[in-house]
């Protein structure tokens, strides 16, 4: 256990930032899965553009790297090209 008054609060700080993060990260997570399994290319069209916007943010923020973002970015709008 952290002794210095400033190091028990970085930690809470830490743990609180975590928790913050892990959400938003779980979200885009959830969103490029429902994104893949999206058949309609009509929707899939739509959803794009949201979720590049949320991939840009998260890496932004650095909750996820750059280049996850832009190779996730990449391979999703491969996909939507694909679909008929």
């Amino acid at each position: 256990m952290a002794n210095h008054k400033s190091s028990i609060k970085r930690i809470r700080q830490t743990d609180k930032k975590k928790l913050h993060n892990r959400y938003y990260a779980k979200t885009a997570r959830n969103a490029v899965r429902k994104l893949r399994t999206t058949a309609d290319k009509t929707v899939a069209t739509e959803m794009l553009p949201k979720i590049s916007a949320m991939l840009d943010k998260l890496a932004k923020r650095n909750i996820i790297h750059k280049n996850k973002a832009s190779n996730l970015k990449s391979k999703l709008a491969v996909y939507v090209n694909k679909l008929a």
